[in-house]
């Protein structure tokens, strides 16, 4: 069979349909065909197969244990009550090892088998819920501030980035076709206005930040809105460009980078804005080499003037001056905060965003009998955070206390005993599902914390928040390039240690050990954390401490300069 180029099978899918229904309908394989591989990304789905069981199998002359993940388009992971219900339904029946909470804010079912792939996406529909453009290289989910503090604001926010992430959705009725069996409508594929026959030369993600919390890390957003709020109003978003956190391992050509604030927009302009960043890195991406084709590199080869006015040409309008703003942190608050209305909203510690029943507690029936109290009641939600937690957001005062005891009798309020270094950790999924992956994440998270809080311990640290993340290859979906301490995977049971970056996500850490075991992880860090403690500044944290004892020389903050600038 030839192999064809992504570009290729882009150009001639007929609007991302290919031979998807032949592929789903073959008995003979638990996979799809090569070419359908790519196209199912932009339905929400990709195939991966069991790692762990690649070898028996190999040795037992059977196929891989075929697989699917499907992930859902939920804008900013805002969920009622009757959806989680229903989501939770389809993981218990179709899926395994329960739901999974992303890092943009969507849930993830892992282990679903081809021959109820559709019935699955079906399921997910009736819940009102799609996943049309969760994957691919089109703009993937949205995310946006779960910020409980400024409730009348957010749901502003959100009603825009929502309407954003619709009008940025793929023109074709493929999706509807092929999972939902609606019928075809005769004539040539449909044309899209935004992303034309080829789509984008990368996938594009864009984040809605709302001051003082950046806890959807908006600098490693390919677009990041910055709202800025004047006295208790919207007055618009500062606009950020080229952040990116994929990278290639010994690859120079290929890096992090954190985005440019390249001016203001408007509330009404927002739209405007996103459509002219998207078409012009549709138009100026590198479709030669992937590796090169997200927008940060066009930024990079182009130059940020060069982009800003392309931009302000296709809108038709000039930015405005960026205006102040301040980030505290990039991590999420805990516990119950109120809101402007008499509401109160509950953060809740899901470590590596995975709601399951064992024997940590009964983490995934707890929420669903959280899902059943509320979902009679106008308003409750259930939000998704960027950093893998739960919200459960909008409880009138008649229903707190019920929440609580479901919350303790399920082992879901461990934020109320971890550690801030546990309640900040984060880790991609990896092994043994993630074909990409090169070391355990998600798996080897609980156990390294443990090796990380005694260390802590050690130097009386137990308290000081510092922010870990975990990454199974150097693509970056749990954003390690942010973490004051990061592990990102290179070989089974082999980090590449990395340092340095600030707890707003506006400085990047720093490579410090380039291939190192669990050992040489603690042998780097032991004299550092002794150091810290003994040498800190009052309230100073890990990576700032790092930086200003010259332990790591960090690339230089361009969102911090430009931050100071604006102000």
């Amino acid at each position: 069979m030839t192999a064809h180029s992504v570009e290729d099978i882009k150009k001639n899918s007929r609007a991302l349909r290919g031979t998807l229904l032949d592929s789903l309908a073959d008995p003979i394989t638990g996979a799809i065909a090569d070419d359908d591989q790519t196209l199912i990304k932009y339905h929400g789905s990709y195939q991966q197969d069991d790692r762990d069981l690649r070898e028996e199998r190999r040795q037992q002359k059977l196929e891989p244990a075929y697989q699917f993940m499907i992930r859902t388009r939920t804008p900013g992971g805002v969920i009622t009550p009757s959806q989680w219900l229903k989501l939770d339904a389809i993981a218990s029946t179709y899926a395994e090892r329960g739901l999974r909470i992303t890092t943009r804010q969507a849930i993830q079912f892992h282990g679903v088998v081809k021959r109820e792939l559709k019935a699955t996406m079906q399921a997910i529909n009736a819940a009102l819920v799609d996943t049309l453009a969760a994957c691919g290289d089109v703009n993937r989910n949205v995310a946006i501030a779960a910020n409980p503090l400024q409730s009348d604001v957010h749901a502003t926010v959100y009603a825009t980035a929502a309407a954003l992430s619709d009008h940025l959705l793929p023109n074709t009725r493929a999706y509807h076709e092929i999972w939902l069996d609606e019928e075809r409508i005769a004539g040539t594929p449909e044309q899209d206005p935004i992303y034309g026959e080829a789509y984008l030369p990368r996938k594009f993600k864009i984040g809605f930040a709302m001051p003082p919390t950046n806890d959807v890390d908006v600098f490693a957003q390919d677009l990041g809105f910055i709202a800025v709020i004047e006295g208790g109003r919207l007055a618009g978003y500062n606009v950020a460009v080229g952040g990116g956190m994929g990278a290639t391992h010994g690859d120079p050509e290929t890096y992090p980078r954190i985005a440019d604030v390249i001016g203001f927009v408007a509330p009404h302009d927002v739209i405007a804005t996103a459509v002219a960043v998207v078409t012009t890195q549709r138009d100026w991406g590198n479709r030669a080499q992937r590796k090169r084709a997200r927008l940060k590199y066009t930024i990079d080869d182009r130059g940020l003037d060069a982009l800003k006015a392309e931009v302000e040409r296709r809108a038709g309008f000039a930015l405005a001056p960026a205006r102040s703003f301040r980030f505290d942190h990039n991590g999420d608050r805990f516990g119950w905060v109120d809101g402007h209305d008499g509401r109160a909203h509950l953060t809740l510690r899901i470590l590596s965003g995975r709601l399951q029943d064992g024997t940590d507690g009964a983490l995934q029936t707890g929420v669903r009998e959280i899902a059943q109290l509320l979902q009679d009641i106008d308003g409750a939600q259930l939000r998704l955070t960027p950093n893998q937690n739960l919200v459960v957001a909008n409880v009138d005062a008649a229903h707190r206390a019920q929440v609580d005891a479901l919350v303790a009798a399920h082992g879901l309020d461990t934020h109320a005993r971890a550690t801030p270094s546990r309640l900040a950790a984060i880790a991609c999924v990896a092994l043994p599902t993630c074909g990409l992956a090169m070391a355990e994440a998600e798996r080897y998270l609980p156990s390294f914390i443990d090796t990380f809080e005694a260390l802590l311990d050690r130097h009386g640290l137990c308290d000081a928040p510092i922010h870990l993340r975990i990454s199974g290859c150097p693509n970056g979906c749990s954003r390690p390039y942010l973490g004051e301490v990061a592990l990102v995977g290179k070989a089974p049971g082999r980090y590449a240690l990395r340092l340095g970056a600030d707890h707003r996500g506006q400085r990047l850490n720093t490579t410090y050990r380039e291939n190192v075991d669990q050992t040489g992880i603690v042998e780097a860090l032991d004299p550092l954390l002794a150091r810290y403690a003994a040498e800190r500044l009052p309230a100073e944290r890990f990576g700032d401490f790092l930086v200003r004892a010259r332990v790591i020389d960090p690339p230089r903050p361009i969102a911090i300069a430009l931050q100071e600038a604006a102000a």
